[in-house]
């Protein structure tokens, strides 16, 4: 098997608040697999076979008076992606009851045991919003409710909604590495009412939820809110994360707009999840 050659891009971003996540949203959208937030900014991966010189072009906020960003990159010859998370990927457990591992951890003692390989996907726990997500499953009534997670990643967040009881459930990403990865993810936790579906908010023309779960970047959630309202069954609920703090007027502000009432915050180190309900 030949070695996948992959271009790295280290961005540097200021101020990084905000700046990160739009940037990291606008990258995954021009091609680029896997990030790495890092202390002054973040790392962007892409394979080379898929990499062009005008691959930025369209990266818009490269160019906002907003933000100062730099970057340099040059390319990484990985033979093997999946001993690199293996290294570092270590389990997790979310308040004492959701245990989220890969299959070589050992069994924990918890009530939900989710088994991934997350590969370049994102949601594994470890980052503060996917952790509040899962918090916010465990903490609120999943029973025979259909579900829609939005911007799946690892399919982290449709497994834990069927364990509580979930179904129908539909796990909708746009990059392919994502969904490919959830359908793995889906199948590896014997779950079976879970659709993994590749497309962004136009695939959810006429579907209908009980329960929205959306952890993307704020622009993205801005952009889609009306597409997550109309999907929404009386007296659903809508979850929201993959912004700061200082996001949190702008956000219940497009959700006032479409009847959408805030109901609580979970915080975690300057990030929040939202929970509204219509």
């Amino acid at each position: 098997m030949s070695n996948i050659i992959y271009i790295g891009y280290e961005f540097k971003v200021t101020p990084m608040q905000s700046g990160v996540e739009i940037l990291v949203a606008e990258l995954g959208y021009s091609g680029f697999e896997s990030f790495v937030e890092t202390e002054t900014g973040v790392t962007a991966y892409i394979q080379k076979e898929d990499w062009n010189a005008s691959i930025l072009d369209d990266v818009q906020i490269l160019s906002s008076d907003e933000f100062e960003i730099s970057f340099s990159f040059n390319e990484i010859e990985q033979t093997n992606w999946n001993q690199e998370w293996e290294k570092n990927f270590n389990p997790i457990v979310v308040d004492n009851v959701c245990a989220v591992r890969a299959s070589f951890h050992e069994k924990p003692n918890t009530e939900f045991d989710i088994i991934i390989e997350p590969k370049m996907s994102f949601g594994t726990g470890h980052h503060e919003t996917t952790h509040m997500m899962i918090q916010h499953i465990l903490n609120n009534n999943f029973t025979n409710k259909s579900v829609l997670d939005m911007g799946c990643g690892t399919g982290v967040l449709a497994i834990l909604a069927e364990m509580k009881g979930a179904k129908p459930i539909d796990a909708v990403d746009y990059d392919n590495w994502c969904y490919l990865n959830s359908i793995e993810n889906v199948a590896r936790n014997n779950c079976e009412h879970i659709t993994v579906i590749e497309g962004d908010a136009s695939v959810l023309k006429n579907r209908k939820y009980d329960i929205i779960i959306a952890n993307i970047n704020r622009n993205i959630l801005l952009k889609d809110m009306a597409t997550y309202a109309s999907c929404l069954n009386k007296n659903g609920v809508l979850f929201l994360s993959g912004f700061y703090n200082d996001d949190i007027p702008v956000i219940t502000d497009e959700c006032k707009k479409h009847l959408l009432n805030f109901e609580e915050k979970l915080e975690r180190n300057n990030w929040v999840s939202l929970k509204f309900l219509n």
